[in-house]
């Protein structure tokens, strides 16, 4: 229907209401009066009707979707109907003499009902009979508060979703069998198995913006031993800005289990340190340097320079930092290998960044433990390359990217991250160049992560394999891990080293078995499959050594240590000497220099 059609259908449909209310009102009142020819009942018709179309166009009763009316659709019909009467009522007084306050009240009455009655029977209409609730997703809401009130409108409003609100689940007593928007509390989050029962629900949907990561964890435990699919609704920032609807909902992730409350971050004292500066970060293609790239726009360096070995990670970077920021930042992409001590020289001379975040590393601690080589290669010496390069061009402040496993490491690659830190810390006591490290543990879906691996095995259809069931690590988000390393980096004084509060250790078996619930399967079904510790593994990780700790944070879930700086002459003998070494003798030499153990070679030399 068009509008000027369905303009002209309302206020025809408006006008024989209007009339249609007062005739009844008069002739029930006042049975003997003479309806066509009294002078009373002609002013208060022509006068309440044209007045009705007038408060009708005010409130806009003729521009309204009515399929989708609710209070404040009747509140405005009250109010037109309400002051329609009113002006009637004076003119009744003024061309008349006296009011028929009565009949004016029955009026009243009937113009309200029968107005409201005509409106809202679409929206009855539309709810029962254009999508049958039989056909629906029968929903169980977790969370009574104004997120979950917000969304069992949205859907009562849209039944076109296919979602129909069954019942509300809320730890808040005092809401306990309260009806919101018809849609009943039925109970606690202890009883959502028994709820999902008993009242046939299709679909759980978690409705608590402000739910804490270990709440969530034992929701979902509960959701993920009924056969309902569960799903979180969008943050509320995120439908209030328009990126979402309600209705838009997304699947259970790990980080939602794993990941912690987010920090709120010194934006100021990290602009100080990005904005309108030049910023260089290496390994700009990895996942946690592009998420460090990514971090780094928003505060509006003058340039960035994304420096990376693989090309196409580069250009992807390169291409979506572009697309969100080419009009106000200089991105530049550089193709460079760290190990080319030449070519980092030449590009720190060229574009004098002001702050580096040394990023690109291999990570991967069991093929690191068969190729100890280019560990030394890419880890040490490359980190050697661009530290000095930083010193040689005045750089304000070196981040070095760590990683946990450089506390007391058993294995090459963390010994190799351990030697790094000693390199920028050793360079920090005599450069004007502030050199900082910050460590971190495992990165959930990055690269090495054995997330993308778990997610492989599952789609498969299994077995997930798990080195050993007591095996854990320690987990943090990729934005997070980066958002602070930007903090770090503004922290820094020199020397230190900055550790990342990494929250409760994990064990990988709940990790996998997480994972498999998540992605609908049944852990029966896919199976978990121990393997053995791999070659250069731990059972756990550490993020600071014994020598090393402070207790108090610098900053909320950073700590800082003053690592033991030990060993300088076995760094300089490693750097000389490695390429004559066997690949044997690479690893038991790194290891001991990483662990302040005498090296046997090194003391025959001497």
């Amino acid at each position: 229907m068009t509008y000027q059609k369905r303009m002209t259908f309302w206020v025809a449909l408006d006008s024989i209401i209007v009339l249609s209310a007062i005739y009844i009102s008069y002739f029930t009142l006042h049975p003997s009066l003479q309806l066509l020819s009294s002078k009373l009942l002609l002013v208060t018709s022509i006068s309440l009707l044209v007045s009705h179309h007038v408060f009708a166009f005010i409130y806009k009763l003729y521009d309204k979707a009515w399929e989708y009316a609710s209070i404040g659709e009747l509140l405005a019909i009250v109010r037109a109907v309400t002051f329609s009467i009113v002006v009637t009522i004076i003119l009744q007084q003024l061309l008349v003499g006296h009011v028929g306050y009565r009949a004016m009240i029955m009026t009243w009455m009937l113009h309200v009902l029968l107005i409201g009655g005509s409106r809202f029977s679409w929206r009855i209409y539309r709810d029962r009979y254009i999508k049958p609730q039989n056909q629906m997703e029968r929903a169980l809401i977790i969370g009574a508060g104004a997120a979950g009130t917000m969304l069992v409108k949205q859907l009562n409003n849209h039944p076109e979703t296919g979602i129909l609100p069954v019942a509300f689940i809320d730890d808040n007593r005092t809401k306990y069998k309260l009806q919101i928007h018809n849609v009943p509390v039925v109970g606690q989050s202890h009883q959502i198995i028994e709820k999902v029962e008993t009242l046939l629900i299709d679909k759980i949907i978690i409705a608590i913006p402000s739910l804490k990561k270990e709440e969530m964890q034992k929701i979902f435990d509960a959701c993920a031993q009924t056969s309902a699919k569960t799903v979180i609704m969008p943050r509320i920032e995120d439908i209030m800005v328009g990126n979402l609807s309600v209705n838009q909902f997304r699947d259970v992730q790990v980080e939602d289990l794993l990941g912690r409350e987010p920090v709120q971050l010194d934006m100021d004292s990290i602009s100080k340190k990005i904005t309108d500066k030049v910023v260089l970060v290496t390994g700009a293609g990895g996942s946690i340097g592009s998420e460090v790239a990514r971090q780094i726009c928003k505060f509006s360096p003058s340039k960035i320079l994304l420096l990376g070995h693989g090309e196409n990670s580069i250009y992807q970077i390169d291409m979506e930092l572009k697309k969100a920021y080419e009009q106000t930042i200089e991105i530049v992409p550089i193709i460079a290998d760290i190990q080319d001590r030449d070519r980092i020289f030449e590009i720190m001379d060229i574009h004098q960044p002001d702050v580096v975040y040394h990023a690109a590393a291999h990570k991967h601690v069991p093929l690191m433990e068969f190729n100890p080589k280019e560990a030394v290669k890419n880890n040490i010496l490359g980190t050697r390359n661009v530290a000095e390069a930083a010193d040689t061009f005045s750089v304000g402040t070196f981040v070095m990217i760590s990683s946990d496993k450089a506390v007391n490491p058993t294995n090459v690659m963390g010994s190799t991250k351990r030697i790094a830190e000693m390199i920028v810390q050793q360079l920090d006591r005599q450069s004007e160049t502030k050199f900082v490290a910050v460590r971190f543990g495992n990165v959930l879906g990055s690269r090495g992560s054995v997330i993308p691996l778990f997610k492989k095995q599952i789609q498969q259809g299994g077995p997930v394999t798990v080195t050993h069931p007591d095996m854990t690590r320690y987990f943090m988000t990729i934005p997070e891990a980066s958002r602070l390393v930007l903090q770090a980096g503004s922290l820094a004084k020199g020397g230190e080293i900055f550790v990342l509060d990494m929250g409760q250790p994990v064990k990988i078996v709940d990790l996998a078995k997480n994972l498999i619930q998540l992605s609908g399967y049944n852990i029966e079904d896919i199976g978990i499959r121990y393997t053995g510790i791999r070659p250069g593994e731990k059972m756990y990780e550490e993020l600071l050594g014994e020598k090393e700790i402070h207790d108090e944070a610098v900053f909320p879930k950073i700590f800082i240590g003053k690592a033991v700086l030990e060993q300088e002459n076995e760094i300089q003998y490693l750097i000389s000497e490695f390429t004559k070494m066997t690949q044997q003798e690479i690893s038991e030499f790194v290891v001991n220099l990483a662990n302040h153990r005498k090296n046997k070679m090194l003391s025959l030399v001497e």
